[in-house]
């Protein structure tokens, strides 16, 4: 006997009876038949006998399936198999469906010439299924004999036309029949006006079983905890869905979660209704009605914040703050992270969030910094699931492996094409002894020395054309990002620079070296248009020391340049294969580096810089484009 067929029909059933007849309020028995179950809180039927199951099985030609065959044992037939299906078949009922809906045409219209086995099957279905429904609210309930497993259980399929979806497939009957359950306590927790109140011990143990996904869920225990919630969620429980996706978001699981009434609870909106935002700002490209219906049921002060937040996400300015110690490691967090140091920020989240409160007893992880324009890029999917593992909220665990970090140090990255990009030319500066804030003053020609707000790599170059009414081939101020690169020293980056053209370049090294050490490199070994070129040049209190050029198959140089650095011991086969073994020599001697996350994927400020070519000279030729 099968696991299935040996299953306690019995004991399922008559729960399933006594809870729907507990729920029913006033008008929801539709009729004689109804009111007799309800007083005599059996939803079945007097079993079927052996003979007449027997008889059936004649009558349709086919030994049903065991899990079918021991239902019918128990009662001969089934009322409200979940909200949508009135009567379910007994052994009298159940007949071949022999396309009686027309259907199978329908579903073949479907079909093209690259139609797999499937979904011809699938279409098939419609002329070989037991039919199972006899009455419903336009709703099919098919077994497939076809569709047959080795235990002897046949697949059940559900279509409902007003639904767009394809039939919904179940292993065996079985498996169908805890669905319809889990349908009708769905149905019922979910309904409006609540009395009686729908209780009972089905609900009791979900209930139970949510609290301890809770508190497991705050000792880092996540997997289990989200398979629970997941469970009791599909019993439409209430808590479920809204601790269910806090763990989905970190996840990075579902792209419209909604926290299922918990964004809209004053305790909980201040961390969870951010993130709510920023998704939909993500997704909406400027179209908010969605949010309005994900905030109904919301007082106007909230509905008033949510826009006023979206305002911010949308503008890059919105900040995520928090109480406590937690709150004191999210602003320095935010520090690192602006400046570029992603993975040491990441670091300072993570050992603070054991100290981290929730808002109310709904609440399981910090989410509202996935707003922050600075410490949303800090999360991957690993890194989501080392939070999530982590212990919190005053519970104790083992704390998990800290994830690896993402940046890789030195400079050889910069070697590596962008994913989906195959450009790698690239500059920068690096100044010692100075913060990052500092850069634009030494860096910028008089005119335009501020320091501008976060910006990604994406947004930095969209705001530079945006910005720039006039251009000229002889002007190249680029706009930089600007950051620490290791110990001392301050970077300012371009990872789209213009075309090398060593006889008009002027290093910016010694204007940005007064009174320090800066150091420029130019690379475009790979370019793409068969013209390699390398620059470094160092610069001290306002003086070039020393610096050379590899262009045009040929080496430049001027000044004393150290053995470390020198272009003869790594350009002797000057092209892409010398650009790493370069970039190494440069980050060991003068212990730097960049940050490959931030630049690639965060948000770092941005400055523009002077002009990295010299003016035109008499009788030179130039290029200039105004745009109104």
């Amino acid at each position: 006997m099968t696991e299935n067929a040996a299953f306690d029909w019995r004991t399922f059933l008559l729960r399933w009876s006594g809870e729907w007849a507990d729920s029913l309020r006033d008008g929801d028995v539709r009729g004689a038949d109804d009111e007799a179950a309800r007083q005599a809180r059996w939803l079945g039927f007097p079993p079927a006998s052996e003979e007449r199951i027997a008889a059936m099985e004649r009558r349709l030609g086919r030994r049903m399936p065991p899990s079918y065959r021991s239902f019918l044992a128990v009662s001969d037939g089934w009322r409200h198999a979940g909200g949508f299906v009135w009567l379910l078949a007994g052994t009298g009922e159940a007949r071949w469906h022999a396309n009686e809906s027309q259907l199978a045409e329908m579903f073949e219209e479907y079909l093209d010439e690259d139609a797999d086995a499937e979904e011809l099957r699938e279409a098939d279905l419609w002329r070989r299924g037991l039919q199972l429904d006899v009455r419903s609210d336009a709703t099919y309930v098919l077994l497939d004999p076809d569709d047959m497993d080795e235990d002897g259980e046949w697949a059940v399929y559900s279509w409902s036309s007003w639904l767009a979806e394809s039939p919904r497939r179940y292993a065996n009957f079985l498996t169908f029949m805890r669905d319809r359950f889990r349908e009708f306590h769905s149905l019922a927790a979910h309904r409006s006006g609540g009395e009686p109140e729908f209780a009972n011990d089905t609900t009791r143990e979900l209930d139970t079983r949510v609290e301890g996904a809770r508190l497991g869920a705050l000792r880092g225990d996540w997997s289990q905890a989200v398979r629970e919630l997941d469970e009791a969620g599909t019993y439409g429980r209430p808590r479920a869905a809204g601790l269910g996706d806090q763990i989905r978001r970190l996840l990075g699981r579902g792209s419209a979660l909604t926290f299922a009434g918990l964004v809209t609870d004053p305790r909980y909106a201040s961390d969870l209704l951010p993130v709510l935002v920023a998704d939909h700002a993500a997704q909406s490209h400027r179209d908010d009605s969605t949010l309005a219906f994900h905030l109904r049921g919301a007082d106007d002060t909230l509905v008033s914040l949510a826009y006023a937040t979206l305002e911010q996400v949308r503008g890059g300015t919105y900040r995520y703050a928090a109480a406590g110690p937690f709150g004191e490691a999210v602003g320095r967090a935010r520090e690192l992270a602006r400046w570029g140091d992603t993975d040491q920020a990441w670091r300072t989240l993570t050992n603070a969030l054991p100290s981290w409160e929730p808002l109310g007893p709904d609440h399981l992880v910090p989410l509202g910094w996935l707003a922050d324009p600075l410490l949303a890029p800090l999360l991957t999917p690993e890194r989501g699931l080392e939070l999530l593992s982590t212990p919190r909220g005053g519970r104790t665990g083992e704390p998990p492996e800290p994830t690896a970090g993402l940046d890789p140090g030195g400079l050889a990255w910069l070697a590596d094409p962008h994913p989906g990009d195959n450009h790698t030319s690239y500059r920068f500066v690096l100044v010692e002894g100075v913060g990052p804030e500092e850069l634009p003053g030494r860096l910028g020609d008089g005119n335009d020395t501020t320091l501008d707000e976060p910006l990604t790599l994406w947004e930095a170059r969209r705001r530079l054309w945006r910005d720039r009414r006039e251009s000229s081939s002889y002007d190249d101020r680029p706009l930089m990002a600007v950051g620490r690169a290791g110990a001392g020293w301050s970077f300012a980056f371009d990872g789209t620079p213009a075309h090398f053209d060593p006889r008009r370049f002027v290093s910016p090294a010694a204007t940005a070296s007064a009174g320090t050490r800066a150091v420029v490199v130019w690379s475009d070994l790979a370019a793409r248009h068969g013209k390699p070129s390398f620059h470094l040049s160092v610069a001290r209190d306002g003086t070039e020391e020393y610096a050379f050029t590899y262009a045009d198959g040929a080496i430049r140089r001027t000044g004393d340049i150290p053995r470390a650095l020198a272009p003869d011991r790594h350009l002797a086969a000057p092209g892409a294969e010398a650009e790493r073994p370069l970039l190494d020599a440069v980050a060991e001697y003068f212990g730097v580096h960049l940050p490959r996350h931030a630049l690639r994927n965060g948000r770092l400020h941005t400055c523009t810089t002077r002009s990295w070519t010299r003016p035109p000279e008499d009788g030179e030729t130039y290029v200039v484009i105004r745009m109104g």
